[in-house]
């Protein structure tokens, strides 16, 4: 369930009240999430574009709606219908599990060894899709050359049985009450156990980053020796 900067909540079931309160309490994990980002990094804070909060309820070994979708499978962040041209994502996540049970990760190799291993089984974009995705109303904008292989390296990491039983890839977990932060299109991740989570998504134009070589649309372009965006 998610929650607009207008207070309104999507995606959650209850009476005015329940509702009322389940909006009180992401708005104010939006605060503090917002609050630690200006904190960590106060050169992008005017820069800054603030997408929709996330309470994630659910089981996260129960919630697998398709080899896509399944994120207790390594992938780096790309999304279908919103093209982003290099613009970054960046969230700031909390267990917020009642118990004692901790949000499990695994983390995959450094972005430029996973773009190095994927970007060569990327196809070339066909001509003419990216405008008709978006005429038809499945994208928000114009798919680029980024979009197009971030979402086929998001694909084939997933496919990759090998890739993703890696010795190398590092598990660990989340305890109840503990706050992590990562930009999630270039960290390999996968979430294998948990419950209750809070997610705020933050976007970032890769003119405003610290060290914007480091990003994937950079590595990306170095790697395919061309523009992508």
């Amino acid at each position: 369930m998610r929650a607009a900067d207008t207070g309104g909540v999507r995606g959650a079931q209850g009476s005015p009240e329940e509702l009322a309160g389940l909006a009180t309490m992401i708005a104010r994990f939006q605060t503090g999430a917002l609050d630690l980002i200006h904190a960590l990094f106060p050169g992008y804070v005017a820069h800054l574009r603030v997408a929709p909060t996330s309470f994630r309820p659910g089981n996260v070994e129960s919630h697998k709606l398709s080899w896509r979708k399944d994120d207790t499978l390594l992938h780096v962040d790309s999304f279908p219908s919103r093209p982003n041209r290099g613009e970054r994502i960046l969230r700031v996540f909390t267990n917020v599990h009642p118990g004692a049970v901790d949000r499990v990760w695994k983390v995959g190799d450094l972005f430029e060894q996973t773009a190095t291993e994927f970007l060569p089984r990327v196809p070339r974009p066909m001509p003419g899709v990216a405008p008709l995705l978006k005429t038809l109303g499945i994208t928000k904008s114009r798919r680029s050359r980024y979009d197009h292989s971030m979402l086929r390296i998001h694909d084939a990491m997933k496919q990759d049985g090998g890739y993703q039983a890696r010795a190398s890839h590092l598990t660990f977990g989340f305890p109840p009450g503990s706050t992590w932060v990562c930009f999630s299109d270039q960290t390999a991740h996968a979430a294998l156990s948990g419950q209750f989570m809070m997610e705020q998504t933050l976007h970032l134009p890769i003119n405003s980053l610290y060290f914007p070589e480091r990003s994937p649309l950079k590595v990306l372009e170095r790697l395919s020796g061309r523009a992508l965006a």
